[in-house]
């Protein structure tokens, strides 16, 4: 049996973090049977300090996978997985290419919208840590939020102002819509690990239930909130 490990639902998806969301989806969309392990405590037993994990049991052993990538490559292998053989060795590269591009780049876009953003940050301070005892859940948000500032800084994103984030996610999501175009899936009309992963973080923006000028960017490309909504139906409902 495969166990995911999450941090659990929040703000209207599975979960608040699209690596976690990306494994889910694309275990749902390989219908792979698993479980769900959710809790905040899953950081200490993390083998790289970070979610998503998988451990996958049989009659034999017991393996543990750290890294979303990691854990995708991890099951296609073990598993003989087909989901991407209907892809040409160019899209494969494509694929790859532009994961790391919604990783690397559309991902710390989130990560401003909802801990820099000074309305979006009250709800995620409430979501995170409004369950922490008094005076724990007002010290750690802030030292938190201090060390994400940092993170955003020497990542690069963080040296620029909130209309210069606000263009480099638009210009994801304007790229992300015409890959996508009146297409069910991103490769045409069967899903790849790419729709697993462009969902994953895509949904961050589209199916919450907290609003700020990122989401609402995002809700403006007609197709991708259609293919939210798409995979939702299909695995989500």
């Amino acid at each position: 049996m495969i166990k995911l490990y999450s941090f659990g639902s929040s703000f209207g998806v599975m979960d608040p973090s699209p690596f976690v969301v990306k494994v889910d989806a694309f275990l749902k969309i390989a219908g792979l049977p698993f479980e769900v392990i959710a809790g905040a405590d899953n950081l200490k037993l993390a083998p790289k300090g970070k979610l998503p994990f998988i451990v996958n049991s049989d009659a034999e052993n017991e393996v543990k996978i750290a890294d979303s990538q990691a854990i995708i490559e991890y099951l296609t292998n073990k598993h003989k997985l087909s989901l991407d053989d209907h892809l040409s060795p160019a899209q494969q590269a494509q694929s790859y290419l532009f994961t790391k591009s919604l990783d690397e780049n559309l991902y710390w876009c989130l990560v401003y919208s909802r801990w820099i953003l000074d309305d979006t940050w009250q709800v995620v301070k409430a979501s995170f840590f409004g369950g922490l005892p008094w005076p724990i859940r007002v010290i750690v948000p802030s030292m938190i939020q201090r060390k994400v500032r940092k993170n955003l800084y020497g990542q690069g994103l963080g040296r620029h102002s909130k209309e210069e984030v606000l263009a480099i996610s638009d210009k994801s999501f304007s790229a992300l819509s015409t890959l996508l175009a009146e297409q069910d899936y991103f490769f045409g009309e069967q899903p790849s690990t790419f729709d697993a992963t462009v969902y994953a973080i895509l949904c961050q923006f589209i199916s919450t239930n907290c609003d700020n000028e990122f989401n609402a960017k995002a809700k403006s490309y007609s197709n991708l909130v259609l293919f939210c909504q798409r995979i939702e139906k299909l695995h989500y409902s």
